[in-house]
């Protein structure tokens, strides 16, 4: 588990943020952190949030990586699940850096990813949240079956922020005083990104897309079937209220994407995988 330790300076010191709850596999975990430190720029700060109790074999995976750097990595443990933007939210409060790089548990950062997003960083100080393209796969992480690609540039991020949600979440590296200053990760089922991405945006923080894959993520069945049903459903359309409300869309879009959301929503979950595919993600190599 060697780390690359090529900083050169402090303008290339980041944090790395991963929340951890008691579903997951103990393998994509493993692999996911060791992902993070295989960078060519690699961090100096891991702060991993355990979202409630853990199992045994996920506390070890922790406990090898924790013994092996214990400058590196703080472990913060929550005393029951608390969701998602809880957990994120009371990470951030311990990461070192300003620059945080989010990592979800379970997927694969490619070794040139945040060695790319430093870079952009670099070259526009004003900037305060970049993400990238991520491929996605079911099983196998080299069968890549489709990319999930986002809009580059800081216009087309804020006109397409207004249909969809414009950043790969775990793909993402952006400033923690200004996720702080919009108020941080506020609990939306399934959408507590988006929500804070719009509210960065409404604020005036810039953002930006690199033009590449940055991770490859996991898609499997379970994606399609939590983006359905009618909690889905109502979660999306209070989202999308709430976008109103503060008079980041119009009315008429305001209808035009709860419709949307609401005739994917209670799709059967196959038709549903099939039009992302076909309309929302592209067939590509790496």
């Amino acid at each position: 588990m060697a780390v690359d330790n090529r900083i050169s300076g402090p303008d290339q010191l980041y944090s790395v943020l991963m929340a951890v709850y008691v579903k997951e596999r103990p393998e994509y975990f493993r692999l996911a952190i060791q992902s993070m430190l295989d960078q060519t720029v690699a961090p100096r700060d891991f702060v991993i949030v355990c979202d409630g109790p853990l199992t045994r074999e996920l506390d070890d995976v922790i406990a090898e990586f924790a013994d092996t750097y214990p400058e590196m990595f703080r472990v913060i443990r929550m005393d029951q699940n608390r969701g998602l933007g809880n957990a994120l939210n009371a990470g951030l409060e311990s990461c070192r850096y300003d620059l945080v790089a989010r990592m979800d548990s379970d997927d694969i950062s490619l070794p040139y990813r945040c060695e790319c997003q430093l870079e952009m960083f670099r070259k526009d100080p004003q900037l305060a949240l970049c993400s990238g393209d991520i491929a996605e796969f079911a099983s196998d992480p080299d069968d890549i079956e489709g990319i999930r690609h986002v809009p580059k540039t800081h216009g087309e991020i804020l006109k397409y922020a207004r249909r969809r949600n414009p950043v790969n979440h775990m793909a993402v590296m952006y400033r923690r005083s200004a996720v702080k200053d919009a108020g941080g990760y506020i609990e939306v089922k399934l959408a507590e990104d988006y929500y804070l991405w719009v509210r960065m945006l409404q604020k005036g923080y810039r953002a930006a897309n690199a033009d590449r894959v940055l991770v490859k993520a996991r898609a499997g069945d379970g994606l399609y079937a939590r983006r359905g049903g009618l909690g889905y459903v109502r979660s999306v359309c209070r989202l999308q209220g709430l976008f109103l409300e503060t008079r980041f869309i119009t009315y008429p879009e305001y209808v035009r994407n709860c419709v949307e959301r609401v005739l994917g929503g209670l799709l059967p979950s196959w038709i549903r995988k099939w039009l992302y595919r076909k309309y929302l993600r592209r067939k590509a190599d790496l």
